[in-house]
């Protein structure tokens, strides 16, 4: 259970104490339980919004989105800030690219990205919460951290040295076949079309990173997860 324990170390804020510093086989085979620690979240959310059944709609929403991002230590939202800043200012260059992730400080770029997709993100949430689907927040933190290990099975991980590294090197790539497969194919059985939605975007994403970095960083992979939980959030949303 020890690979369990440090991915929720690493993709959440609970306060989970590991016995020293893992192998990195340990941590390759950490992410094969991304999706499992997805379904956690998930299941904290679809508990949290039974609670506040009698809380108005977008107040509801509003601690829903809040709890997400707390669970998370908002590390895939950072992520996905260095990402868009990256992405305008390194002007298609790879090494630019890289060097601007690597800067903590956020542009406007960054600021604005994240407004607009907390702020749909907050919309999504409060469609479904009016419409009392609540039961499908298990869905998006699965799909979104599934991908995250589709993402480090088939795309070089460019940026040496690190946890992302050991990520890669260390994963047991049939296992961590099989459980893309079995995600996938109970997301289709839950929300056909959107998780159809949430792969093509996947697709687009990974596209994108090889055509300008030749492969992935921990930043594109938080990134990549935050816009496949919007899509899918979304997608549910508009389906209802």
């Amino acid at each position: 259970m020890l690979p369990f324990w440090i991915a929720l170390q690493f993709l959440s804020s609970l306060p989970v104490t590991l016995p020293g510093m893992p192998a990195p086989r340990e941590v390759g085979r950490s992410l094969l339980f991304y999706p499992l620690v997805g379904l956690l979240f998930g299941l904290v959310l679809w508990l949290a919004s039974h609670l506040l059944q009698a809380v108005p709609a977008p107040l509801h929403a509003a601690l829903l989105l809040s709890l997400w991002v707390v669970l998370s230590g908002a590390l895939h939202l950072d992520g996905l800030a260095d990402s868009a800043d990256a992405w305008l200012g390194g002007f298609g260059d790879r090494e630019r690219t890289l060097q601007i992730m690597k800067d903590p400080r956020s542009g406007p770029v960054a600021i604005v990205t994240l407004m607009l997709v907390l702020l749909l993100k907050f919309c999504a949430l409060w469609v479904l919460v009016e419409q009392g689907a609540g039961a499908v927040l298990l869905l998006a933190p699965v799909i979104g951290r599934a991908a995250m290990l589709g993402l480090f099975l088939s795309t070089p991980y460019v940026r040496p040295g690190g946890l992302g590294q050991a990520l890669a090197q260390h994963l047991p790539r049939r296992a961590a076949m099989g459980v893309v497969l079995v995600c996938t194919a109970v997301g289709l059985l839950m929300a056909g079309w959107v998780v159809v939605l949430a792969l093509g975007v996947a697709v687009a994403l990974r596209r994108l990173m090889c055509r300008r970095l030749g492969g992935t960083t921990g930043d594109t992979a938080g990134a990549m997860l935050e816009l496949l939980e919007l899509a899918v959030v979304l997608g549910l949303a508009l389906s209802l």
